[in-house]
């Protein structure tokens, strides 16, 4: 039996040298098979003869789950995350594609492969298999190479122009409103952010819902402006939606001689009051960033005013719109008055200047000195006018000892 043993398996290692092995099948009759089956079924000599081969390709994780599988595992951005408020904080790491630089067909080596990378037929000729210059190969090296870099390096966006502050939107124009559904278009206007912030609600399904609140401001400086508000879930949508609404609600604002307000104002909305006064040429915008912002917007370009109480910029805005769109000309106030309205100068002297004459009738007697303006004071302004509030020691200057 030694013997017998030893025989087959010097004639099965002789047919293997040769890529096949003979396999004896009930005693007389003899099979030919392939080493690679052979080797698979462990080299045993008997088998039966209703055995069929199947090929199979061996499958793991990462070839049985797409692309977007992949990275949404990675990323850990789930939609149930999502709503139920969880992943606060900036992602670590960003999607990024792998197939940038590569072509089908093609590896590290850089051989060319007729059919799969290159064409089979070029002018009548067969194609050889080949390999790519130097040249190529170093700019896909270079490709592949900036496409790892690129989760190492930080984008950093400029922004085209600087608002009130470097990190924050106030004061960052939009440009003008998207053209209307009739195919109107807003030349002339300018939209500016006056806030952009985050904001959220709780809700019993989803839990805490953030979006984010636009506050737009448009105008065309020719006295027309208006502003919205508007919210969404992105910041870039809130913007828009803001931009495209608040060209819906404008105002037109009066001025005097197109640079300053017609008489002093007093205005409040909630716990915010503004008080404004009327300018001189040249004197400027001394007053809030955001009343800035939006009389400029308007065409006001002298002007000033003062913030008393809550300087939130939602009342603030609605505020200031109140007032503007309150005030009284001058021709408004001769015909209320029945009277000529007049206005001194300094550099007048006590010569007055016409500006306004009531259209109807003129009444004869004049408006008495005595009549005390309905103005509310502020109690600051009281105190620094009386001195009180200040120590007497305040004035006097302490010498060394």
């Amino acid at each position: 039996m030694a013997v017998v043993g030893r025989l087959c398996a010097s004639v099965a290692w002789r047919a293997a040298w040769r890529g096949y092995i003979s396999l004896p099948v009930n005693g007389s009759g003899c099979r030919y098979t392939n080493l690679r089956w052979a080797l698979q079924t462990h080299c045993y000599i008997s088998a039966p003869c209703g055995v069929t081969i199947q090929q199979s390709r061996q499958s793991s994780f990462f070839n049985k789950l797409t692309a977007d599988e992949l990275w949404k595992g990675v990323l850990a951005n789930t939609s149930s995350r999502a709503k139920r408020g969880r992943g606060k904080r900036t992602k670590k790491k960003l999607r990024k594609d792998l197939n940038k630089g590569q072509m089908i067909g093609e590896g590290r080596s850089g051989i060319l492969w007729p059919g799969l990378s290159i064409p089979v037929m070029v002018d009548g000729k067969a194609q050889v298999i080949s390999q790519h210059k130097k040249e190529q190969r170093e700019i896909q090296d270079e490709i592949l190479r900036r496409r790892d870099e690129w989760e190492k390096k930080r984008k950093v966006k400029v922004k085209k122009e600087r608002g009130w502050t470097g990190r924050s939107w106030g004061g960052i124009s939009l440009g003008p409103p998207d053209p209307g559904p009739n195919g109107e278009t807003y030349e002339g206007f300018d939209c500016q952010v006056l806030e952009l912030k985050s904001v959220a609600c709780m809700t019993g399904r989803e839990g805490r819902k953030r979006s984010v609140s636009a506050l737009v401001a448009v105008g065309n400086g020719n006295g027309a402006a208006g502003f919205a508000l508007g919210k969404a879930k992105d910041r870039m949508v809130a913007l828009r939606k803001a931009k495209n609404q608040a060209i819906h609600y404008l105002h037109y604002i009066e001025r005097y001689q197109d640079h300053t307000i017609y008489h002093d104002i007093t205005t409040t909305f909630k716990k915010t009051t503004i008080q404004m006064k009327k300018k001189h040429k040249g004197y400027g915008l001394r007053c809030h960033r955001a009343i800035i912002t939006i009389c400029k917007l308007i065409g006001i370009t002298d002007m000033y005013a003062k913030v008393c109480g809550s300087p939130h910029i939602l009342n603030l805005t609605k505020a200031l719109f109140k007032g503007l769109a309150n005030q009284k000309t001058h021709q408004d106030l001769a015909n209320e008055k029945s009277l000529h309205v007049v206005e001194f100068r300094e550099e007048q002297g006590p010569l007055p200047i016409l500006v306004a004459s009531p259209q109807g009738t003129v009444r004869k007697d004049p408006e008495t000195i005595e009549e005390v303006p309905d103005v509310k004071l502020e109690w600051n302004e009281v105190r620094v006018a009386h001195r009180r509030g200040r120590s007497a020691w305040s004035s006097v200057k302490r010498m060394a000892c």
